[in-house]
């Protein structure tokens, strides 16, 4: 069994869905049986990079907010990260993450995308690490198990893994993911947010018994999507 998951860096539910998807997949009877692999998704393509605008400056431009209410919101997702152990820091930089995802693609070739995947949501939510910086992303994808002079290579050449980064965005658009993140069992059964652990157990167990092609809508689960992330009604 496959379970691809298409997910941004800058996202959030992004790194809350991935340890709560890690805890339902640990309650899976069959979990030796899975292959995961991280697909692109990018929800602001056309961010700068590097770039320096905290992100509570951006959160408050793109709601059409105060930097207090930017604040409160944020404080939301932090309890809903800390629910899952999560560190959050709101003192983090928005910016373009299109390198950070061919970074990824290096890595799957090295067997360490997860790692690396993991790695840049530290730096990035519970460090506020600058990931614009290529010496800093360097000593993080390094750390995570890639060689340095491949790294070097990647940064050097913006070619480099671009066209698997499209592939994967395209390939998320076929299959109707509008938001992330998103899962896919197998080709044949979708899952939209950062749901429950639970939920993700038995969305393995369900996919892995009866083979349908089935697409778990969000509901409430939260996601980020054009328009920007679902944040929790209250703290």
């Amino acid at each position: 069994m496959r379970v691809e998951i298409w997910s941004d860096i800058a996202c959030p539910w992004c790194y809350i869905g991935k340890a709560r998807f890690a805890s339902g997949l640990a309650a899976f009877a069959h979990r030796d049986d899975v292959e995961v692999v991280h697909r692109s998704f990018e929800l602001d393509p056309n961010a700068p990079a590097p770039t320096d605008i905290p992100v509570l400056d951006m959160l408050a431009r793109k709601y059409r907010v105060t930097r207090t209410e930017a604040e409160a919101m944020e404080a939301r997702v932090a309890e809903a990260a800390a629910a899952e152990g999560l560190d959050y820091r709101s003192d983090r930089i928005h910016g373009n993450t299109f390198d950070l995802h061919r970074l990824l693609h290096l890595a799957r070739d090295h067997g360490a995308q997860d790692a690396l995947l993991s790695a840049l949501y530290e730096a990035n939510f519970a460090q506020a690490r600058p990931l614009g910086d290529p010496a800093e992303l360097t000593r993080i994808s390094v750390a995570a198990g890639l060689p340095a002079d491949e790294v070097a290579r990647v940064l050097a050449d913006p070619d480099a893994y671009a066209e698997e980064v499209r592939a994967d965005e395209r390939a998320a658009a076929e299959l109707g993911a509008t938001g992330v993140p998103f899962f896919v069992v197998d080709r044949r059964y979708g899952i939209s947010g950062a749901q429950p652990a639970e939920v993700f157990r038995q969305a393995l167990e369900r996919a892995h018994a009866d083979g349908a092609v089935q697409i778990l809508p969000a509901g409430d689960a939260e996601v980020c999507g054009d328009e920007g992330c679902a944040v929790p009604d209250r703290p």
